[in-house]
């Protein structure tokens, strides 16, 4: 998705084929991602970028997330799984997520970028210009993780 717009389209067309499936709930978990990038481009006021795109995405997933984790805590399993299901669709549409191994990587070569910059090795007190550097390193690579585990990865290598 090079261009503004792209993303939009392709889950236009996502539409049609999940309604000619009698797919409900690809369909209304398309219908939702297609209404969430149409009111941050209303609220922008002009077309979005791929980056912003992605970030309306992972925030639609995040938020998905956490109505997992209430759903769970209110002892409803049939709401959590549908939520489940919405993040399988919407993940289609993102970069594929680092895996964790991988992730560690990225997090200890972007300390080492830290420390040569700085002349010194990073302590928990330097997290925030970790975390910027990892956040960056993502970006170029076109990769994507959750803010959340990138935190407790850098917490863990800058303590350790």
């Amino acid at each position: 998705m090079t261009e503004a717009g792209a993303l939009e389209t392709l889950i236009s067309q996502q539409v049609v084929i999940a309604m000619k499936a009698h797919d409900a709930v690809r369909t209304t978990t398309l219908r939702l991602i297609k209404n969430a990038l149409k009111n941050k481009a209303i609220e922008k006021r002009a077309p979005l970028t791929p980056v912003e795109e992605q970030q309306a995405l992972a925030t639609m997933i995040k938020q998905r997330r956490d109505s997992i984790e209430q759903f769970t805590k209110g002892n409803r399993p049939e709401l959590a799984a549908a939520e489940a299901a919405e993040i399988v669709v919407i993940e289609e549409f993102l970069p594929k997520a680092l895996d964790e191994s991988a992730l560690e990587t990225l997090v200890a070569e972007a300390i080492a970028e830290v420390a040569a910059a700085s002349g010194q090795k990073p302590t928990p007190k330097d997290m925030g210009a970790v975390m910027k550097a990892v956040q960056a390193k993502l970006q170029a690579a076109s990769l994507r993780a959750e803010g959340r585990i990138v935190s407790e990865l850098v917490k863990k290598q800058l303590a350790g």
